[in-house]
């Protein structure tokens, strides 16, 4: 079961992917970055949330 670290950050990965195409669309460079800071957070932080569930096994 994921905790709550792994589950926001495949959602900020998902919502940055969304964002990154956006930008990408509407030639938005600001967007298209702003996306893919996104998803490089949540990639950290369900990388955490991944630490964490190890841990606790």
């Amino acid at each position: 079961m994921a905790n709550e670290d792994q589950a926001k950050g495949k959602v900020k990965d998902i919502g940055g992917k969304v964002k990154e195409e956006v930008g990408d669309a509407a030639n938005k460079d600001d967007l298209k970055n702003e996306g893919q800071a996104d998803q490089a957070e949540g990639k950290v932080q369900k990388g955490v949330g991944d630490a964490k569930e190890k841990l606790s096994d």
